[in-house]
């Protein structure tokens, strides 16, 4: 034997010995990894669920362990679930083959040489429940993925919605390409981070109202990179993005066709106070191959008291689960079911409200958009609380002291009004050009008439414009300063005129 051969053989030996030694460590330490995972689970599920009314538990109902390798079945249990229109209880079994680390043989074949505790490769096991899922996915396991958990406790793995074509019913199809989630964390979950996407998902069906119905999904990505903070929820960023939704209904068929939608949203804190952010995009709607437009929205909150708006949401999570257990006995009025708050509850959401406010939080639409081919609307607003002198105070004063900056502007362009009514038109089966060229110049003329002779508006060359300011008890309403008792009274009165009631 030569040297080489000889170096080879004894590395493949000492590796194997290695290899067995750590698997037997595995398999003893294997029940207790499992429960502990469990657990956290089972503690990380509570508080997603709380707020839904749900409840989830996942258990281990049995190990059977060898030296290599282990296999686990679990059984997850969802109580008070929300199905359609009724709440129901549902029981699922996962079965999990696992490979005991430190070089489990699926890792090594995928040149995955990094040591591991375990990896696990898991699916779903067929029950009464999920028979018919089974069946739409033409007999193998609709839900699977692989699992590697580290000796520093990370996770890094995926979860698998296999693909499913099946009928519910005789007017019912769903045909989906599947879906596949890539998931890592940090020991205890510390640290997030999630990749998924889904290529296609269409439903066909009928609808009493509608005629035939079909929804068609296409390209959806999801990403997640979070960090659990302090006060144990997570911070960070999320992205929601659908290439192409369409959607077509009525026996003459009309579709309407969304693309490039995107969601994200994130949040962040500073000690104490929270901040975050929630912004849509859709980058084009069509109406039967006809151009409407396209949309943004943005809102944004800052200066949120984390201790305070937990402290509400705890309290108001024990109403909401009073509701749902009368809901759940059948009573007749479920609502008068629900406890009232004792005076000790009572001061503490006193205490909790001054707290936030004290805070100076802000709430922002920053945009609200909306655009065609001729034109843009735009509106914003933003509003500045702040801790009242006392919650007893007349209204009006109690609003001026509440809040200490508001400012807010509406821009409406007559252009973007005019396409929208000359596309209405051709809808409505109009086909003559100067007819719904004359109808489009009449709406949007009429919009600018509107706004002038109620006086809550300007107009600028093509734009509506509205603009409102207010702090220190005055406001600047389209560059009229008055106090806002003023203020008050000229808003009744316009509106009090227009829905023809009496005018103070």
């Amino acid at each position: 034997m030569n040297k080489s051969a000889g170096l080879l053989l004894g590395f493949v030996v000492v590796v194997g010995a290695v290899s067995s030694v750590g698997a037997w460590y595995t398999g003893n330490q294997l029940e207790g990894v499992l429960n502990n995972s469990i657990q956290e689970a089972n503690q990380q599920l509570k508080t997603a669920l709380a707020s839904a009314g749900g409840s989830a538990n996942i258990e281990l109902v049995s190990l059977d362990r060898h030296l290599f390798t282990s296999t686990a079945h679990y059984r997850l249990k969802l109580q008070n679930l929300q199905v359609g229109e009724e709440k129901k209880d549902i029981e699922l079994l996962l079965v999990d083959h696992i490979e005991h680390g430190p070089l489990p043989w699926s890792r090594l074949k995928a040149l995955k040489l990094l040591p591991v505790m375990l990896s696990s490769n898991y699916e779903l096991e067929k029950n009464e429940v999920t028979a018919p899922w089974f069946d739409a996915a033409k007999g193998v396991a609709p839900l699977k993925g692989q699992v590697a958990l580290g000796y520093n406790r990370s996770v890094d793995g995926n979860v698998e919605l296999v693909p499913l074509d099946f009928a519910p019913d005789a007017t019912t199809t769903v045909k989906f390409s599947g879906l596949r989630l890539d998931l890592s964390a940090s020991d205890l979950s510390a640290k997030i981070k999630a990749n998924g996407y889904m290529d296609n998902l269409k439903v066909s069906a009928v609808s009493a109202e509608q005629g035939p119905v079909q929804v068609e999904l296409s390209g959806l990505t999801l990403a997640s990179d979070l960090v659990k903070s302090d006060f144990g929820f997570y911070l960070g960023q999320n992205l929601l993005e659908l290439s192409e939704t369409k959607v077509t209904f009525g026996t003459t068929p009309a579709v309407v066709t969304v693309k490039g939608f995107e969601q994200k949203d994130s949040l962040e804190a500073t000690g104490n106070a929270l901040s975050g952010r929630l912004a849509y995009n859709v980058a084009s709607i069509d109406y039967n191959d006809k151009p409407v437009g396209s949309a943004q929205m943005s809102w944004t909150a800052k200066n949120l008291d984390i201790p305070a708006m937990q402290s509400l949401i705890k309290l108001y999570q024990v109403q909401l689960e009073a509701l749902q257990k009368a809901q759940a006995a059948g009573a007749e009025d479920p609502e008068a079911a629900v406890p009232e708050l004792t005076p000790a509850q009572q001061t503490q959401v006193e205490a909790n409200i001054k707290q936030l406010l004290a805070g100076k939080p802000q709430i922002a639409l920053e945009n609200f958009s909306f655009k065609t081919a001729n034109g843009e609307s735009r509106a914003s607003l933003l509003v500045d609380l702040t801790n009242p002198s006392s919650t007893e105070l007349p209204p009006v004063e109690l609003g001026k002291q509440l809040i200490s900056q508001l400012d807010a502007k509406v821009l409406l362009s007559k252009p973007m009004i005019s396409d929208l009514a000359g596309l209405q038109a051709q809808i409505q089966g109009q086909t003559d050009p100067k007819a719904i060229a004359q109808q489009a110049s009449m709406a949007s003329e009429m919009a600018g008439t509107m706004a002038l002779s109620t006086e809550m508006a300007t107009v600028q060359g093509n734009d509506i414009l509205s603009t409102l300011h207010y702090a220190g008890g005055q406001v600047d309403f389209n560059g009229q300063k008055m106090p806002v008792e003023d203020f008050i009274t000229l808003v009744l009165t316009k509106f009090g005129g227009m829905s023809g009631g009496e005018q103070p």
